[in-house]
């Protein structure tokens, strides 16, 4: 349950991207549009991609944050904001995959700006998400 949280934060997070900056969009399926409508079909886009970018997150952040710990201590920490942009650059190569394609016009300015609003609102709702509690109810 705390992954499909965590799933929905950042769909959230990429919306709000994708609404501040002409540079970041998704576009969805025409097919999937067809059969379930236009807002259905938007929620699912933005849902798969949310997915795939929760799943980047999870499996290639760490390596990326391991290897480039030097650089982000010699930065104070700002090079974890390219690290943000290259794994929204790499989810943005992922959905190419998929029918819902999520596409970055630049790596800088737009992929940079997205990986900040993308940290912020991800920030800001995950604090209103609850933490999964060590005791059951």
């Amino acid at each position: 349950m705390n992954f499909l949280l965590r799933v929905v934060v950042n769909t959230c997070a990429i919306w709000v991207a994708a609404w501040i900056l002409p540079g970041v969009a998704i576009e969805g399926n025409q097919v999937v549009e067809d059969q379930t409508g236009t807002i259905a079909a938007t929620i699912i886009s933005y849902l798969v991609v949310g997915l795939i970018f929760g799943l980047a997150n999870a499996f290639i952040k760490p390596i990326l944050s391991f290897v480039s710990a030097p650089i982000t201590c010699l930065t104070l920490g700002l090079f974890s904001i390219v690290i943000n942009a290259v794994i929204l650059a790499l989810t943005s190569w992922l959905s190419g995959f998929t029918p819902f394609e999520f596409t970055i016009d630049s790596f800088f300015p737009s992929a940079i700006i997205a990986a900040v609003i993308v940290s912020i609102v991800s920030a800001l709702l995950g604090w209103l998400v609850p933490e999964r509690s060590t005791e059951r109810d």
